[in-house]
C-alpha cells in the first residue's frame, strides 16, 4: 500500500501552550489578589476598577476560558492530527481561532473591570463578546471536523469522542444561555427572568464545568497519560461506558445548584437524582486513568509528569465524588452559599485542570523543541509546592464552611440568634488568610514551571513542521465480522456528533420545557410590581459593581435564615429580574428583604465607609458612586428593552420614565438632608439606595426580628 507523506504543524500547539502558561499565571495572580482582598479590604485600593466584585469575574474567566481553554486547544491541535494521521484541515482557520480567542480574552480583561458585565456567573461577558465567542467556536469546530473528515485513520480514538462531545455541548450551552436583548453596545438584559433564568444559568453554569473543565480534559487525559506512561489505556469498553453515560447524565445535574430555593421542587429532585448517578461514570473514568499506570509505579516515582497526572486524576475522582454528595439536600444545606463550594471547585481547578495541564506541558514542550526537560528536579519541586498549595487552600475553606454554618444556625436558650453575621465573618478571616497563602504557594510553583519551560525551549530547537507517512484511508472499507458494535460509531464522526447532541439535549429539554410552558412553575404575585426607573438604574449599578458575587437574594426555608433575613423567598418575587440575582456565595448577608430595614442614611454611609456602619466589615468602599451621575440617557432604552421582555410597563412609559426617576431621586435626597447629608439627587448612590430599599417590600412580611 502506497504511503502518503504529510506534515504536522507544531506552531499552533506551541502558540496555544504559550498562551496557556501566560494566561494561567495572570488568572492565578488575580485569584491570589482577590483572596487577599477578602482578608484585607484595604487591598481593594478604593478604586473603581480593582474591587473584589469587579475582578473576581476576571479571575474566573481567566482561569476557565483563558488558562483551561488554551490548554484544551493545545491538546486538540497536537493530539488530533497525530491520532488521525493528517495535518489540521486549514492553517488559516487555525490562526483565526488562536488570535480570535486571545482577543476575546483581552476584551474580557478590559470590560469586566470596567463593570461591563451581564451579571451571570461564568457568563459575565456582554453580548458583543458572546457573539465573538460563538464565531470563534464555529471556526474551531469547522477546522476540527474538517480534520476528522480528511483523516487517514478510520478509527476515532476515545480522546476524539470527548473533544467532539465537548464542542457540540459547549456550543449548545453558550447559545441558549447567552440569549439576551441589547440595550446599548455594552449593555443587555437576559432574555429569561427569575426562576427561568436561574434554571438556564445553572444548566449552563454546571455544564460549563462539565463540558469545558471536565470532558475535554478527559480527552487530554486519554491521550497524554498513556503517552507519558508508554502504556495503552486500561479498558476500551470502560471508556465507552465512561463517555456516553457521562455526557448523558451530566446535563441533568444543574438544578442541584438551586436546592432549597424557589426553583420548583420537581426540578431540584431531578438534579439531585442525576447528580448521584454521575458518581459511577466519573469514577469509571478515574479508574480507567489510574489503572493505565498499573505496573508502572516505578516510573511514577521517577517521572514528575506522571506524578502530576496521578494527582490530577485523583483530584478528578475526589471532586466528582464530592459533587454528588453536595447534591444531597442535607449536605447542600451546609455547603450552599458557603466556602465549602469554593474548596470543592478549587480541588477540581487546581488539582484536576491545573496539574493535568502542567503534566501535559512538561511532556509536550521537550517533544516540540527536540530536547530534554531542563530540570526534572525543578519539576518535582513544582509538584510538591503545588500539592502543598492545594492542601493549604482547600482545608481552611472546608473548616471555614463548617464553622460559619454552625455559627449561623446557633440560637440562644431564649430562642434568639446567637451570632450576628459580622461576628461570623470575622471568625473566618484567618481562614481566608491561610487560603490566600495556599494560593500564593501554588502560584510560586507556576513561576517555577515557567522558568523550567523557558530554559527547556532555549536548550532545544523548535521543530515547526514534523513530517510523517501513512496510507490513505480506504474508500471501500468493510468492518470485520466480529467487530464490536461501538466501532461503527467510531468510524462515523458525523454520527458521533449527532448522537452526542441528542444525548446532551434530552436532559436540557426535559428540565426547561415544563419550566417555560407550565404556568404553575413560574407563578406571579399580584403585589410584585416592576422596578421604577430609578430602581432599575440602581439594580444595573448593583450588577455593574459585582455585588452578586458576595450577596444572595434568596432566603431558604430554614429557621435560622428566616430569623436572620426574613420570610423565605417565593418564585414570583423575582419574575421581573433580568438577570436573576439569587447568588451563589454569601460573603455578605442576604439582601432579599433588606428594603426598609435601615434608613437611607445608613445605606449612604455604609457604601461610603462600610466599617462606619458595620465594624469589622470586609466590604470595599464605593466612593465613586458619590461622584458619578446616573446615566439617565439610557433610561428610555432600558424601559423599552424590559417591555420587550414582558415586564408590564405601560405602553409609551419611556417618555415619562426620567420624570418619575427624578421625582423619586429627589425624595431620597430630601430624606438624606433630614439626616444632615447633602448630596445631589442625580448621583449613582441615590439610584443604588432606591434599589436596595425596594428589595423584599412587594411582599408584606414581619421585619421586626431581622438580625444583622
Amino acid at each position: 500500500m502506497e504511503l502518503q507523506r504529510f506534515a504536522y504543524d507544531n506552531r499552533m500547539p506551541r502558540n496555544f501552550a504559550i498562551a496557556t502558561v501566560v494566561w494561567g499565571a495572570v488568572g492565578m495572580l488575580v485569584g491570589v489578589i482577590i483572596a487577599f482582598q477578602l482578608a484585607f479590604p484595604v487591598l481593594n485600593f478604593g478604586l473603581q476598577y480593582t474591587t473584589f466584585g469587579r475582578i473576581r469575574p476576571l479571575h474566573t474567566n481567566a482561569v476557565i476560558f483563558a488558562f483551561v481553554g488554551n490548554g484544551i486547544f493545545t491538546a486538540v491541535y497536537y493530539a488530533l492530527p497525530r491520532l488521525l494521521k493528517t495535518p489540521m484541515w486549514n492553517h488559516t482557520l487555525s490562526k483565526i481561532h488562536f488570535w480570535g480567542w486571545q482577543l476575546i480574552i483581552v476584551a474580557a480583561a478590559i470590560t469586566l473591570p470596567l463593570g461591563l458585565t451581564a451579571g451571570k456567573e461564568y457568563a459575565e461577558l456582554e453580548w458583543p463578546n458572546d457573539i465573538a465567542i460563538t464565531l470563534v467556536w464555529v471556526v474551531f469546530g469547522v477546522n476540527m471536523f474538517g480534520t476528522i473528515l480528511t483523516r487517514r485513520e478510520r478509527h476515532l480514538y476515545v480522546a476524539i469522542w470527548f473533544f467532539i462531545g465537548s464542542w457540540v455541548t459547549v456550543a449548545m450551552l453558550h447559545i441558549v444561555n447567552s440569549v439576551e436583548i441589547p440595550v446599548s453596545f455594552w449593555k443587555s438584559y437576559s432574555w429569561y427572568g427569575g426562576v427561568q433564568d436561574a434554571l438556564v444559568q445553572w444548566w449552563y453554569g454546571h455544564n460549563a464545568v462539565a463540558f469545558f473543565l471536565t470532558t475535554p480534559y478527559l480527552g487530554l487525559m486519554y491521550y497524554f497519560l498513556p503517552k507519558a506512561a508508554g502504556r495503552p489505556i486500561y479498558s476500551y469498553r470502560l471508556s465507552i461506558v465512561h463517555f456516553w453515560s457521562l455526557i448523558f447524565l451530566y446535563i441533568w445535574a444543574g438544578p442541584h445548584h438551586l436546592l432549597y430555593t424557589a426553583l420548583p421542587e420537581w426540578a431540584q429532585s431531578l438534579g439531585t437524582a442525576f447528580s448521584i448517578m454521575l458518581l459511577l461514570p466519573s469514577w469509571g473514568g478515574m479508574i480507567n486513568g489510574l489503572f493505565t499506570l498499573r505496573g508502572a509505579w516505578d516510573k511514577v516515582r521517577e517521572n514528575p509528569v506522571l506524578k502530576f497526572f496521578v494527582v490530577a486524576v485523583t483530584c478528578y475522582g475526589m471532586a466528582t465524588f464530592e459533587g454528588p454528595m453536595l447534591s444531597l439536600k442535607n449536605v447542600n444545606a451546609i455547603s450552599h452559599y458557603s466556602d465549602w463550594t469554593i474548596a470543592h471547585v478549587h480541588i477540581g481547578a487546581l488539582g484536576w485542570n491545573g496539574f493535568l495541564t502542567f503534566g501535559m506541558l512538561y511532556w509536550l514542550i521537550p517533544k516540540m523543541f527536540n530536547t530534554k526537560l531542563h530540570s526534572i528536579k525543578l519539576a518535582a519541586t513544582h509538584f510538591w509546592i503545588g500539592t502543598l498549595g492545594i492542601i493549604l487552600y482547600a482545608i481552611p475553606m472546608y473548616w471555614a464552611a463548617f464553622r460559619s454554618y454552625f455559627m449561623m444556625k446557633a440560637f440562644t436558650p431564649s430562642g434568639q440568634l446567637q451570632y450576628q453575621f459580622i461576628d461570623i465573618v470575622q471568625t473566618v478571616v484567618p481562614f481566608y488568610i491561610l487560603r490566600a497563602i495556599g494560593g500564593t504557594i501554588y502560584l510560586l510553583g507556576v513561576f517555577l514551571m515557567v522558568y523550567n519551560l523557558i530554559k527547556t525551549a532555549k536548550a532545544g530547537s523548535f521543530e515547526a513542521v514534523e513530517y510523517a507517512e501513512a496510507p490513505a484511508l480506504e474508500k471501500a472499507y468493510k468492518a470485520p465480522a466480529n467487530s464490536f458494535w461501538h466501532s461503527v460509531i467510531e468510524r462515523k464522526p458525523m454520527m458521533l456528533l449527532t448522537l452526542s447532541l441528542i444525548v446532551v439535549a434530552i436532559g436540557g429539554l426535559v428540565e426547561m420545557i415544563p419550566t417555560f410552558l407550565v404556568k404553575s412553575n413560574i407563578p406571579t404575585i399580584a403585589s410584585v410590581k416592576p422596578y421604577t426607573p430609578l430602581e432599575l438604574q440602581g439594580r444595573d449599578i448593583y450588577i455593574r459593581e459585582g455585588c452578586y458575587n458576595c450577596h444572595s437574594q434568596m432566603i431558604r426555608p430554614f429557621r435560622y435564615e428566616v430569623a436572620r433575613y426574613g420570610d423565605y423567598s417565593k418564585a414570583g418575587e423575582s419574575v421581573y429580574d433580568h438577570p436573576f440575582q439569587w447568588g451563589s456565595k454569601r460573603t455578605g448577608p442576604d439582601l432579599a428583604r433588606i428594603g426598609g430595614k435601615y434608613p437611607d442614611s445608613w445605606h449612604f454611609n455604609h457604601m461610603l465607609e462600610p466599617t462606619s456602619m458595620s465594624p469589622g466589615s470586609i466590604m470595599p468602599t464605593y466612593g465613586w458612586l458619590y461622584d458619578q451621575n446616573i446615566d439617565v440617557a439610557s433610561t428610555n432604552s432600558k424601559i423599552h428593552a424590559m417591555r420587550k421582555l414582558g415586564v408590564p410597563y405601560a405602553e409609551g412609559y419611556e417618555s415619562q420614565a426620567n420624570k418619575d426617576l427624578a421625582q423619586q431621586a429627589q425624595g431620597i435626597a430630601d430624606n438624606l438632608k433630614k439626616d444632615k447629608i447633602q448630596v445631589s439627587s442625580n448621583k449613582e448612590i441615590i439610584a443604588l439606595i432606591a434599589y436596595l430599599q425596594r428589595l423584599g417590600k412587594d411582599i408584606k412580611t414581619d421585619t421586626t426580628n431581622y438580625s444583622k
